[in-house]
């Protein structure tokens, strides 16, 4: 079972285009559907509107309870996740044994990845998730999946945005890749998906209730559900720790006996 919860990391984050008792939390209630009428025609405003409810940070510290189901097995961990705006995202994956099975390092133009259990690493350039995912995956759309931001490159002018039902809804295509974020009430976004039908890439990402960090609002919970061809990876985290603009470590170093691997 701990191979496999280490092979997952490395999927996780390639395919992403990556205890104690439970704090209490601040839940905000999420407004009914509005009925005043909405200016549609003001995209640029609206654009504006959206965006300014992202979460402002310098660092980020993440904590939670996750379930990783990798083609169909299932593994219950502890997930931590840490990034530093614009410049590192690191994770590290431990097993309920206390163990830590896998650790990953991604910044704008590289991929570490380490395998505790086999005793191996990888160390790639940022390109290198182009075998496994679309090309226009990039550092800051991770970013902006764990952050429960919004994913730049899609908020420009190009981009449809419409009302249905009473919330905004963001969509467009990059390139190969189809993108769609549905915001709700409180004006973040609360799913996301991504599709490439050429490649057969798909993510779907679907953030839970969201609770007060650093002036502004973070989903408490994240599920997101991928697929490359027939590789199916689902992740659901619940998290028990969230710190903002805190002082942060990213340790990654790789033992002598660790073997590289391409």
């Amino acid at each position: 079972m701990k191979r496999n919860i280490s092979n997952s990391l490395a999927l996780f984050v390639i395919v992403l285009f990556a205890f104690g008792c439970k704090p209490k939390r601040i839940i905000v209630t999420t407004p009914p559907v509005s009925q005043e009428k909405v200016e549609v025609d003001k995209k640029p405003e609206n654009l504006a509107l959206l965006k300014s409810k992202d979460l402002p940070f310098n660092t980020l510290a993440l904590r939670g309870k996750a379930n990783l189901n990798v083609d169909g097995d299932e593994n219950n961990v502890t997930m931590i996740i840490r990034m530093q705006k614009d410049k590192k995202i690191w994770v590290s994956i431990t097993a309920i044994a206390g163990i830590e099975v896998a650790r990953a390092v991604i910044t704008p133009d590289s991929l570490l990845l380490l395998n505790r259990l086999q005793k191996t690493y990888v160390k790639k350039p940022f390109n290198y998730i182009y075998q496994y995912a679309n090309k226009q995956v990039n550092f800051g759309l991770l970013q902006a999946v764990f952050s429960g931001n919004t994913i730049p490159d899609f908020m420009n002018v190009s981009s449809e945005l419409v009302q249905e039902g009473g919330v905004w809804v963001l969509s467009g295509n990059n390139g190969d890749l189809a993108y769609r974020s549905l915001f709700n009430t409180l004006l973040k976004v609360s799913e996301t998906t991504l599709n490439d039908a050429k490649a057969a890439q798909a993510l779907k990402v679907t953030y839970g209730k969201y609770t007060p960090v650093n002036n502004a609002l973070f989903p408490s919970s994240l599920k997101i559900n991928t697929m490359s061809g027939a590789k199916k990876i689902n992740v659901e985290i619940e998290f028990t720790k969230i710190e903002s603009n805190t002082a942060v470590e990213f340790p990654f170093s790789v033992p002598k006996n660790f073997e590289r691997i391409n």
